[in-house]
């Protein structure tokens, strides 16, 4: 479906938004949807966006339901696994396995069945199929020497379900796998390792609370110490106003962000070329400038 020009540059603003903040500020994500959703619901890409965000908050019902609108408007099988995990989520994990078992599953490239193969593991392991799990996450993906995009979440799933099982030491040699794996940190692969080791970690950086900060400012260090007081002085400030917006206000601030941080950056950019470009005048020398003395005129004889 086609926007016109000004709707669809709003709507594009706003999904922008959902894909910078939803691995770090969900509710903020979700909050952006909404705003794509009631600009444009009829649009697939909106009514998918939507759907991540709800399930990055864990509105499993919402996401479920926007994720089967978009499939519906693309007739696409790629958000197939995402949905049979919305399943587990609602607490019917016996679905997200019937999904596991469908033609679709058939349709998805490498990356979707793997993912599918994860959600009908996590299934089993709702259901109370250890042993089931286990067995589901072996496969040729799993056995491969090769990394690609899915080997850490896989080696992952696979150690967790094992020392689920009281398998400690096919665990750790798969969280070390894992680990191996896991190039961007998306797992905490290391931190399980070494909770297997027994390695303790402690946090250099906290300090003891009844030790002042030599770094702080002095204000700040010096406790219980009476200073004379001017009884002039009124240290109860005024309170800021906090700002507040409505949904229609968000949109139109960010651009009017970006629109003046770019102007700034421009007008500094000008700044530079104009202190560039300008002569730079030289230094006079106040003692050559300055008239000879006169000579002292003799008297005759």
């Amino acid at each position: 479906m086609s926007l016109p020009k000004g709707l669809a540059e709003e709507v594009a603003c706003n999904l922008v938004m959902v894909a910078r903040l939803i691995d770090d500020e969900p509710e903020q994500a979700y909050a952006y949807s909404r705003i794509a959703l009631r600009l444009a619901s009829r649009v697939a890409a909106v009514r998918e966006a939507a759907g991540f965000a709800a399930y990055a908050t864990q509105k499993y019902s919402e996401a479920l339901a926007e994720f089967r609108a978009a499939r519906r408007m693309t007739g696409s099988v790629e958000l197939w696994p995402v949905m049979a995990d919305c399943e587990r989520g609602l607490g019917r994990p016996e679905r997200a396995l019937a999904m596991a078992g469908e033609p679709e599953v058939q349709k998805l490239d490498k990356p979707g069945q793997v993912e599918m193969r994860l959600v009908a593991a996590g299934a089993r392991r709702d259901m109370g199929q250890l042993d089931a799990a286990i067995v589901t996450l072996q496969s040729p993906e799993l056995a491969s020497n090769s990394i690609q995009p899915w080997t850490a979440r896989l080696r992952y799933a696979y150690a967790d379900a094992l020392l689920s099982a009281k398998r400690e030491d096919e665990a750790r040699e798969w969280f070390a796998k894992a680990l191996e794996a896991d190039k961007d940190g998306t797992t905490d692969a290391s931190d399980r390792l070494a909770e297997l080791d027994g390695v303790d970690f402690v946090d250099a950086m906290v300090e003891d609370e009844d030790e002042p900060d030599a770094d702080a400012p002095r204000e700040e260090r010096v406790q219980d110490v009476d200073l004379p007081q001017d009884p002039d002085f009124d240290d109860e400030g005024e309170e800021e106003d906090e700002f507040e917006g409505d949904d229609s206000d968000v949109v139109r601030a960010a651009e009017t962000a970006e629109t003046e941080a770019d102007t700034a950056d421009t007008a500094d950019s000008a700044d530079a070329e104009t202190a560039d470009a300008a002569p730079v005048e030289p230094v006079k020398d106040e003692a050559a400038q300055a008239p000879a003395p006169e000579k002292d005129k003799g008297t005759d004889a």
